[in-house]
């Protein structure tokens, strides 16, 4: 897939629903509900950016969701919790190399959720929506040392840890070890993980 194609998906960001989840387009509609886990320091601590200070701080990152949505430079979902329509958190992709046919998946969820499956749910349907749409090969996640959660994420969702880069980043002031795992796609077995539906004004054609 070549990146005029890439940009032309995301453009149109496709919502995926599994069995308890839509992951959709972020809105900003949900600047309550993100900022709800983004202002909270256990959140962010193992992430690249700092604690939401309030509401608007959150709303004009969503004002910046929307027009990196407009340009297809923009690869995230919400993941929304079906049942409720409370928004929990994002999961999608924060680099692609369709050179060599590699993403970069990425989440974060809100402690609500923790430890009750859902970002291993999200994460999956995510990794098949890269092998089966855009014809990605590998998929690889990184992680601050430390941040065992979601190694386990990973690798629940059948990525290989493959070492620790040491002192590769440089975060909040702190250079910092990080992990990596990955899946290949001579390791990945589809499982139907999620169902695709046409964004609406594909529908309108």
């Amino acid at each position: 897939m070549t990146k005029h194609q890439r940009i032309g998906i995301f453009k149109r960001i496709p919502t995926l629903r599994t069995e308890r989840l839509t992951l959709r387009r972020l809105n900003l509609s949900d600047c309550q509900d993100m900022y709800e886990y983004s202002r909270l320091p256990e959140v962010t601590e193992y992430l690249l950016w700092y604690p939401h200070d309030n509401p608007d701080q959150t709303y004009r990152n969503l004002e910046a969701v929307q027009a990196s949505y407009k340009r297809g430079q923009f690869y995230d979902w919400a993941v929304v919790l079906t049942e409720t329509g409370k928004m929990v958190g994002t999961c999608g992709f924060t680099s692609f190399d369709h050179e060599h046919g590699r993403a970069e998946i990425g989440y974060v969820l809100s402690p609500c959720v923790w430890g009750q499956g859902i970002a291993p749910e999200a994460v999956s349907a995510v990794m098949e929506f890269a092998f089966t749409e855009l014809d990605i090969n590998r998929v690889e996640a990184h992680y601050m040392e430390g941040n065992d959660r979601s190694r386990r994420v990973m690798e629940k969702c059948g990525m290989t840890f493959e070492g620790i880069f040491r002192q590769y980043m440089l975060v909040k002031g702190l250079y910092r070890n990080i992990g990596i795992c990955a899946l290949t796609r001579d390791g990945f077995t589809p499982r139907g993980c999620y169902q695709k539906e046409k964004p609406k004004h594909w529908l309108l054609r």
